[in-house]
């Protein structure tokens, strides 16, 4: 089949990499790709907000599927206007993709299906939220509703870091995702995110993984995108698992459906761990980055045929998913300063002189420039690795990473440290 892919980030990177080792798949585009995704697929100037030259694109060339990877366009409609022009397309409707379009619609969502979460209030104005605030007090969780590439959320401990967290959402700092914000109950536990693919009746699940969301070591600094992941997160035993499909993944599914609009796709819960099981903190409505670096390293099955099953109802029916029994675990380089503006142009050395094959390097925010690899955005590379434990798969990663000449870039130094200390 021939396959476009959206995105130009480490998540589309990694789709790439497994979509191409799939025998069913002749043709892979990109639209519009990075160097990473160059060498496996033949990238195209396509912006994805052209609907118009996207569905042009796919008839001229015989498209079979188009895999959304960024939530932008899922949430801007692109597969609606895909599905009325009869192409194939792996990812949620317009409507569907407001759980993560909107973390109040994904809340009241959890209201009407009883499903587990955190006790939350809604406020449109920032008067509003000071009052649902004061009534609700601090600790809290102050949340900008819509797409803040993954930035909107403050964990505030005290009534004045929760005040100028809502006061940020409501002056413009995140734009029109502040201008509504959702406070929330701070959970107590431990994160682990679950994913699952849908054809809005039959649930797959997939596997799991823990991201590190600060920038810095020991969990310190501001939450960013992601600085690093590994697969499987030992916190979710099989109960965990099967709690969460029962108690959270599956109820969403038959809500969305008898709703009318039926979610198709991939569903990435962000859970936490309590002591009364898991609970849901957030709905993303495509895989995780750095999350789907370590899932698709691990991933057995062909990912061609899961996606495409996936994107027509009923398609999973009878379907497994097999995974690698040894854990993967990357390491997000990003360029200094990051997730606050950073510079771009900065040179990137040494990729070469990697060698291990239970390594690849993801690229997320690269380009070329006069022949040299250069940084042109926060996150810039992932550096993923397998290993039979994980603390074998870390130290290929970081031994990969200290390969890599960037005196431009960071990474955290201590990732997986929770997974390895908890089988040590």
């Amino acid at each position: 089949m021939n396959i476009l892919l959206i995105g130009g980030g480490g998540r589309e990177h990694a789709l790439a990499w497994a979509l191409k080792k799939s025998p069913r798949v002749e043709r892979l585009f990109a639209a519009p790709g990075n160097p990473g995704i160059a060498t496996l697929a033949e990238t195209i100037p396509l912006k994805s907000d052209d609907h118009d030259a996207v569905v042009a694109f796919c008839r001229e060339t015989g498209i079979d599927l188009v895999v959304v990877g960024p939530e932008a366009p899922l949430v801007a409609g692109l597969v609606d206007v895909l599905d009325a022009a009869g192409i194939r397309a792996f990812g949620p409707t317009k409507a569907a993709s407001a759980l993560e379009g909107s973390k109040g619609f994904t809340k009241e969502l959890c209201a009407e299906a009883n499903i587990p979460t955190a006790a939350f209030r809604r406020a449109a104005s920032l008067e509003a939220a000071l009052a649902a605030l004061h009534d609700m007090g601090a600790p809290i969780v102050v949340k900008a509703d819509g797409l803040a590439a993954g930035k909107g959320v403050v964990v505030a401990e005290t009534m004045d870091e929760a005040q100028a967290a809502i006061e940020a959402c409501f002056s413009g700092s995140f734009g029109a995702a502040g201008a509504e914000v959702v406070l929330e109950e701070k959970l107590i536990g431990e994160e682990a995110s679950f994913f699952a693919l849908t054809d809005g009746e039959t649930v797959l699940p997939l596997a799991t993984a823990q991201d590190h969301k600060r920038a810095f070591d020991g969990d310190q600094g501001p939450n960013t995108g992601g600085m690093g992941a590994y697969s499987p997160a030992p916190v979710m035993s099989d109960e965990m698992v099967a709690r969460t499909l029962r108690e959270i993944v599956e109820p969403t599914v038959a809500r969305l459906k008898a709703r009318g609009t039926p979610f198709r796709g991939v569903l990435y819960a962000g859970l936490m761990i309590t002591d009364e099981g898991p609970k849901l903190i957030e709905y993303n409505v495509r895989f995780g980055d750095p999350e789907c670096q370590v899932l698709m390293v691990r991933l057995e099955s062909d990912l061609a045929e899961l996606l495409f099953a996936a994107s027509a109802p009923g398609g999973l029916s009878g379907m497994t998913a097999t995974w690698s029994a040894h854990p993967a675990l990357t390491v997000v380089m990003a360029t200094k300063g990051y997730p606050g503006p950073v510079e771009t142009g900065s040179e990137i050395k040494g990729l070469d002189a990697i060698d291990d094959p239970q390594v690849v390097v993801f690229h997320a925010g690269t380009a070329r420039a006069d022949g040299r690899l250069v940084a042109k955005g926060g996150r810039v590379l992932a550096v993923t690795a397998s290993g039979t434990t994980i603390e074998a798969a870390r130290g290929r990663a970081y031994a990969a990473v200290d390969k890599i000449d960037w005196p431009e870039g960071f990474y955290r130094t201590d990732i997986g440290a929770r997974a390895i200390g908890r089988s040590s």
